[in-house]
């Protein structure tokens, strides 16, 4: 092999393996700036956007052991990969595509398992991770929270009638 083609491979090959998801999208008809500017934007989420060649993909995802992928790997792909939230990243994407029409999001792979794009655009629909959580954290408190309310109703309400009796007298 070529070692230009094999250092080529291993550099994505260590992206894609360094990363818990692949998006794979079709930039056909983009712009260089708007493309450019999709980078920049994924860049801000921790995201990098790339261009190899489908064979390179292909043969670098059989690898990983990832070949439902093959059908989605046609014309013009460019593969998002990134070390963080996978749901941003997604969003960025699906954002972008309802500003520019472009690119389209085809597939995705998330800790080795085979995305749809609709799947990939639930994911875009999701809230923040921050959000998420804090919802997470009202849902684990709230009964907590009334747990706490009614035992301190019983003394509350015996300190209101205290409080009345005393009110009385005077």
């Amino acid at each position: 092999m070529n070692p230009d083609k094999k250092f080529i491979l291993e550099e994505i090959k260590e992206r894609v393996d360094a990363s818990p998801f692949v998006l794979v999208v079709d930039y056909t008809g983009t712009t260089v700036p708007a493309f450019n500017e999709l980078r920049s934007r994924l860049l801000e989420q921790g995201a990098e956007c790339h261009v190899a060649k489908n064979s390179f993909m292909k043969r670098i995802l059989a690898d990983a052991g990832v070949t439902e992928l093959n059908d989605s790997l046609v014309g013009q792909t460019a593969f998002v990969t990134g070390d963080t939230d996978v749901c941003a990243v997604a969003k960025v994407v699906a954002n972008f595509q309802k500003e520019f029409e472009k690119p389209e999001i085809r597939a995705g792979v998330l800790d080795g398992e085979i995305l749809s794009a609709d799947q990939v655009k639930a994911l875009a629909a999701l809230p923040a991770r921050e959000v998420l959580l804090a919802q997470l954290l009202s849902t684990i408190n709230a009964p907590a929270s009334k747990l706490v309310r009614t035992l301190n109703e019983p003394a509350g309400s015996l300190a209101r009638v205290i409080k009345a009796k005393f009110n009385e007298g005077e």
